[in-house]
């Protein structure tokens, strides 16, 4: 299990820059048309981006790995 490690990392970082960066995007959609639809989305995949963060942060405990490895 601990070969597919680096590979989940990696899927993790894909997923907190794909979150941000929507985030980012909507944020100027709403800047731009004023849509609350937009301001709910940038939000959403705001917390999305942080939560994932926060898993890739601490990730061996979530996976129950040890400290040293």
């Amino acid at each position: 299990m601990s070969s597919l490690v680096p590979f989940h990392r990696f899927l993790i970082a894909c997923g907190i820059a794909f979150c941000l960066g929507f985030a980012a995007w909507e944020v100027v959609a709403f800047f731009r048309g004023g849509e609350a639809l937009a301001l709910v989305l940038a939000v959403a995949f705001g917390v999305l981006g942080v939560g994932l963060a926060f898993y890739l942060r601490h990730l061996r405990r979530f996976l129950k790995l040890p400290v040293g490895k």
